[in-house]
């Protein structure tokens, strides 16, 4: 960024990645503002400077923006409205487009005025646990008072009640190399790769790639690192052997190198264009994955933590280099690693006042030239403010105190590599004390990981690893690769992180995970009252619940338990990371299958004469099926039904039964192998009968009942309920496949081939001589009883 910019508003004069010749209007809570083609909506909200966004889960605490990514734990807001509302999204992730409507959500009646922010008072009494503990006196309150008002209270924000307008789809992909990120380590990847000829994806979640690239002033080759990622992204379009895959998360790992992703198609638009999905959900068979998802930064742990206007340094840098947006006017910059001067001096090249700079480490390097006060071994006590930060009061290494005032509060306590996706088949991370954090011990099969989701927290590194992880997964895919060196990198910054993990005493207001309001001392409390593993205490307190899944809270919350409990971080050990990795769309995951996608009509050889004669419908497994026949005069269901039962019964009935599960069975071991299935001997069933019975499973539970019909000596037509008809039939392949695979038997289904009815009363015979009859005899002695 050059040096000398002024701050106009909040939207810097120049730079960033954004289109300035492109408006775009968008509103929140009603109001009116405008940002620009590129922006997220937390960019532009910032750019307008709207510090709060929303309202913690619990306490109703007041929260603004903290991060720029997925991991987000604050800014959910409620988009769309109608049939489309859609809640609890991030606004860091969503990008800006004409027209967008969004909301905040978990206040009333306004987001600066929210009457149930009187919860923060009340603090002491909504502890970890209470709720275990308040409910369960007296006991005749609970399905009366208590049940109902949680009930009220639980949850964050609104699903819509009407039916979705929107499609989806489903789809697969096979690939030689999948790369998962497009940040240095997954550009060089994939450029290694897809120069060999191999089959690539590169699969990014954000709507334009480069990853960390985007957001920092370093140079590649003599480049700024946005222009030498565009040009690698170019270089990849022109592959025709790579496919590049924005606005796509690659959510989980499965059996079989095979991975879930799902992919915005039309997130960015108010509407999707008619045909076109809103998501599409993709299975991705690859024969190597290279994991290149970077890191997370970590949160400070401090009184009032939570505060608008505290932001990790990660995220201002982005929002100063890729949106041009200064998230405020006076600076103070706190961090345990080199982040921080990075972030300084970002500030300083944009206009904003850096009025502090305070380093925990007590060795913290000094820059003599610089235009703020540095404060080596120090750390920050409390942020004061409310709806936004004022201030906030530091402590310096000799113990003394003293305010700051300032509207920006930067921090960075180091990063954590984003693993999850090596745990997802039952792998542990490791924890790693270069890096000061954890990094993947073990990966699923074919994958491989590098740059910071491995710990190598340096560019130089991360294109490293990229150029020589891409050249391995394609030499192992079948391709001869031969990696070219990585380009060089400008003077950058080391890492160097000492963390300071968060100590018992940091302040009830010390919070650990934002989303969830729990702090330092609901932690405190779950290990008094004996939950001292990570699983339990997360169930207790709800620590790494919700939308953010702990991405920013678990590490140093596992810190603080470690400490509690005398152990150390590795000993005490991680909870389980579980797919998706981010929120993913119930729509993307069935696709195309829903109303009658899902369950499509399938209609029995009646039904066109009782759609005339004025049946009413009723489902019955897959199939619709005349439930009445309504006649004039009729005004319930029960007279018709009535009318219908006594004629039965006084008269003749015919009722269409072909949607009855019909399977044909033959072969010389035919009988042999109903007898096994089946609880009744049929194997002395004469041809030309039929015979009740009933199967069992493989633990001898009943699976479903129906007659068996011997056509020939080797030929048995079996029966289904319509609901069980393909689960039966599954049994029986199961059963000959698996469990007898011996007998020389075939199994068919010809639910579809013949028709079938029911005639019944005490006149049914007459109905079927005249159908039938002189050409067969119909009479009691020629059919009998299971004739």
């Amino acid at each position: 960024m050059p040096s000398g910019q002024q701050v106009k508003g909040f939207r810097l004069s120049r730079g960033g990645i954004i289109d300035r010749s492109r408006t775009l209007s968008f509103t929140f809570d009603g109001e009116c503002y405008r940002g620009y083609l590129g922006d997220t909506l937390a960019s532009a909200l910032l750019a307008n400077g709207v510090r709060l966004v929303g309202r913690s889960f619990k306490y109703h605490r007041p929260r603004g923006i903290l991060t720029a990514g997925s991991e987000e734990p604050n800014a959910l807001v409620e988009l769309r409205g109608g049939a489309r509302r859609e809640p609890n999204t991030r606004a860091t992730v969503v990008e800006l487009y004409q027209g967008l409507a969004a909301a905040s959500q978990n206040r009333w009646p306004s987001l600066r005025f929210d009457l149930q922010a009187v919860n923060s008072l009340l603090a002491p009494f909504f502890g970890a646990g209470f709720y275990y503990k308040t409910f369960m006196w007296p006991p005749a309150l609970w399905e009366k008072l208590y049940e109902p008002a949680i009930r009220r209270a639980a949850g964050l924000g609104r699903a819509s009640l009407e039916p979705d307008p929107d499609r989806y789809e489903k789809a697969w992909a096979h690939c030689d190399v999948l790369v998962i990120g497009s940040g240095p380590t997954g550009l060089t990847a994939a450029l290694a790769a897809g120069r060999a000829g191999a089959r690539v994806i590169l699969a990014e979640e954000d709507f334009r790639l480069g990853g960390r690239l985007l957001s920092e002033t370093v140079t590649i080759g003599g480049k700024p690192a946005a222009d030498w990622a565009e040009n690698a992204v170019a270089d990849l379009s022109s592959l025709p052997n790579v496919r590049l895959m924005p606005r796509t998360t690659v959510f989980g790992v499965y059996d079989g190198n095979t991975y879930g992703a799902i992919e915005r198609v039309n997130d960015h638009v108010a509407t999707p264009p008619p045909f076109e999905p809103r998501h599409r959900g993709w299975r991705i068979v690859a024969k190597r994955a290279v994991l290149a998802a970077g890191a997370l930064e970590r949160p400070m742990t401090f009184a009032n933590n939570d505060r608008p206007g505290i932001m990790l340094t990660s995220a201002v840098r982005t929002y100063l280099n890729r949106f041009a947006v200064a998230p405020g006017r006076q600076a103070v910059v706190l961090a345990s690693c080199d982040d921080g001067w990075r972030t300084a001096e970002d500030l300083t090249d944009a206009g904003v006042s850096v009025e502090a700079v305070v380093d925990t480490r007590a060795n913290a390097r000094r820059r003599p030239d610089a235009p703020w006060r540095t404060i080596a071994g120090g750390t920050v006590e409390k942020a004061h403010g409310g709806t936004a930060l004022t201030g906030v009061t530091v402590r310096d290494g000799t113990g003394q105190q003293l305010d700051v005032d300032c509207d920006l509060l930067a921090m960075s306590n180091g990063w954590n590599p984003t693993l999850h996706l090596t745990c997802h088949l039952g792998h542990k991370p490791a924890w790693n004390e270069a890096a000061h954090g954890f990094v993947p011990a073990s990966t699923p099969p074919g994958m491989t990981v590098g740059g910071a989701a491995a710990g190598h927290f340096s560019l130089s590194k991360c294109l490293a690893d990229g150029a020589r992880l891409g050249a391995q997964a394609a030499t192992e895919a079948g391709f001869a690769a031969n990696p070219s060196p990585p380009p060089a990198v400008g003077p950058e910054l080391g890492h160097d992180p000492e963390p300071r993990w968060p100590k018992p005493g940091s302040g009830a207001k010390a919070f650990l995970d934002f989303q969830n309001d729990v702090t330092v001392s609901d932690v405190e409390l779950a290990h008094r009252e004996g939950y001292g593993a990570p699983e339990h205490v997360k169930r207790y307190t709800t620590l790494g619940m919700g939308t953010e899944q702990g991405k920013t809270a678990n590490v140093a919350a596992l810190a603080f338990i470690a400490g509690l409990t005398g152990r150390t971080i590795p000993e005490t050990g991680t909870t389980v990371f579980r797919s998706p990795y981010t929120p993913a769309s119930f729509g993307a995951l069935a696709g195309t299958h829903r109303g009658e996608d899902f369950r499509p009509k399938r209609l029995p050889p009646s039904h066109a004469w009782a759609q005339a004669h004025g049946a009413v419908f009723a489902d019955a497994g897959l199939w619709q099926r005349a439930q009445y026949f309504r006649k004039a005069g009729e005004t319930s269901w029960q007279q018709s039904v009535a009318r219908e039962a006594w004629t039965v019964r006084q008269a003749v009935g015919v009722f269409d039964v072909s949607t009855l599960g019909k399977i044909d069975v033959q072969g010389a071991d035919a009988a042999a192998f109903l007898d096994r299935v089946y609880v009744n001997t049929l194997s002395t069933l004469p041809v030309g009968r039929a015979r009740y019975a009933v199967m069992l499973r493989e633990d001898g539970f009943v699976l479903d009942d129906g007659t068996v019909s011997r056509l020939g000596e080797q030929h048995f037509l079996a029966t289904t309920t319509t609901a069980h008809a393909a689960k039966v039939l599954e049994h029986l392949h199961f059963c000959h496949q698996v469990l007898w695979p011996g007998l020389d038997v075939a199994i068919e289904s010809v639910t579809e081939q013949w028709a079938q009815f029911a005639v019944a009363g005490p006149r049914s015979r007459d109905v079927l001589a005249k159908l039938i009859a002189p050409v067969s005899d119909v009479g009691n002695d020629a059919l009998p009883y299971m004739g």
